[in-house]
């Protein structure tokens, strides 16, 4: 292909990349919104800096980060299999997801936020940040699972290019979380203080996911009947 044809066919595969600005908007917001509520990877993050310095917070965050992209492909090739198998199947796991987000907004609103401290938590040093980072999200199927409901969410069945989409969107939300992680591991000392004098302030993150995850469900359940 010529840099020529190349230039005309990319406008087409690549914009608009969300079907309207507002959605666009929700998917940064919702990311925001997921990397800062507190929960098993930030306590990790927070421990680690608090007990072995800022570069064992990074490091950690780092293995996190890999478990991550592990994630991205596994959920973006199992749904780009599914949707080129059947559409159908594809907006089935739609409408599995929004259910399981309005379950994501229940559980934060009765259980509230997973931020645990371990203290002295720095054995093994750089290598062992990193496994600890990388282990917590591979090991975990909750994510994988929010991955495989969340994603399909900003993507229609009849999009050429969703599988392409798949993995930017992805990507996108490692790289949102990487800068938001960022900053809470540089003010990890405060961040912590502030949480221990006022626990109260963390509610409203869960207030703030559950609105949103409620508002991702509600909007798929509306597409659906129109």
């Amino acid at each position: 292909m010529t840099p020529a044809a190349f230039g005309a066919t990319l406008p087409g595969a690549m914009f608009p990349f969300f079907p309207s600005p507002s959605l666009a908007a929700g998917y940064v917001l919702a990311c925001v919104l997921l990397a800062a509520t507190p929960g098993a990877d930030m306590a990790l993050f927070l421990s680690r800096t608090l007990a072995g310095g800022r570069w064992q917070g990074f490091v950690a965050q780092a293995g996190a980060n890999a478990g991550l992209v592990v994630h991205t492909f596994a959920a973006a090739l199992g749904l780009s299999a599914l949707l080129a198998a059947s559409a159908t199947a594809y907006q089935a796991v739609k409408i599995v997801g929004a259910l399981y987000l309005l379950w994501l907004a229940y559980g934060a609103l009765r259980h509230g936020t997973g931020l645990k401290l371990k203290a002295g938590n720095s054995g093994g040093g750089l290598r062992g940040a990193f496994l600890n980072g990388l282990l917590i999200n591979l090991t975990n199927p909750k994510i994988v699972l929010f991955f495989v409901t969340f994603l399909p969410q900003f993507i229609d069945a009849g999009d050429p290019h969703a599988g392409a989409k798949l993995f930017v969107l992805g990507f996108g939300f490692i790289v949102i979380t990487t800068i938001v992680n960022a900053v809470v591991i540089l003010v990890a000392g405060r961040f912590v203080a502030a949480a221990k004098a006022n626990p109260r302030a963390l509610r409203l993150f869960d207030y703030g996911f559950a609105a949103l995850m409620s508002a991702f469900a509600l909007r798929l359940a509306w597409s659906e009947t129109r």
